[in-house]
């Protein structure tokens, strides 16, 4: 089963309803979105496969670690298509939030290097080994933030403001759960699997592509 989402408000409060605005100001399948973190081919590309995850989520986890090695080789690294991932917090939220803030705050040019060690390291905290704080702590030192920096990274009020508006857009835009994939706007979804696999990824893109 995919990660629910959870539509309280990121870290305390009540996340205010996604409007349809928000869901208009989205464009099209390929439109980017404020935000939007992408590798692979650049904006305007054929095909547009779209990831929305969180740092938090095991079976976002479990893809990235089982079914992303693949993806990348065959179609990121050869700017077949362009991928996009995008945020979604899933409980705990206040970890998962501090992740994305964490990521973010290392810059364009780390963020997935960033993202991807948090979904690797899940399990320290997860099984106890390691106090959540200490394990993001871990991976901001590692690249390159001290305490402070790290400290004041997850308590941005600003950066924390713009992914409540990417939250919004997302459950405005339909999605349920997370890993979610849509391919040119087209959600994929493996039957009883926890994520898109890699078998139907290529079958959604190369249809795509062969257009």
């Amino acid at each position: 089963m995919k990660t629910q989402i959870t539509l309280s408000r990121i870290g305390a409060g009540v996340l205010a309803a996604a409007s349809l605005a928000v869901l208009a100001a989205c464009g099209g399948p390929n439109k980017a979105v404020e935000g939007d973190m992408a590798l692979g081919a650049p904006e305007g590309a054929k095909v547009t496969v779209i990831e929305y995850a969180s740092p938090t989520c095991p079976h976002c986890a479990a893809w990235q670690k089982e079914t992303w090695p693949g993806f990348e080789e065959k179609y990121v690294k050869t700017n077949k298509v362009r991928f996009v991932f995008r945020e979604i917090p899933t409980p705990p939220a206040d970890i998962a939030t501090a992740g994305v803030l964490l990521a973010r705050c290392a810059g364009e040019d780390k963020y997935f290097d960033v993202m991807h060690e948090l979904m690797a390291s899940q399990s320290e905290w997860m099984s106890g080994a390691i106090a959540p704080r200490a394990s993001l702590l871990k991976t901001a030192n590692a690249f390159g933030m001290n305490e402070q920096q790290f400290t004041d990274c997850i308590t941005d009020e600003k950066a924390i403001a713009a992914l409540e508006k990417r939250v919004q857009a997302a459950s405005a835009a339909g999605v349920t759960g997370t890993p979610y994939f849509t391919v040119n706007g087209k959600n994929v979804v493996t039957p009883g699997g926890e994520g898109a696999s890699l078998a139907d990824l290529s079958a959604a893109i190369d249809a795509e592509l062969a257009k």
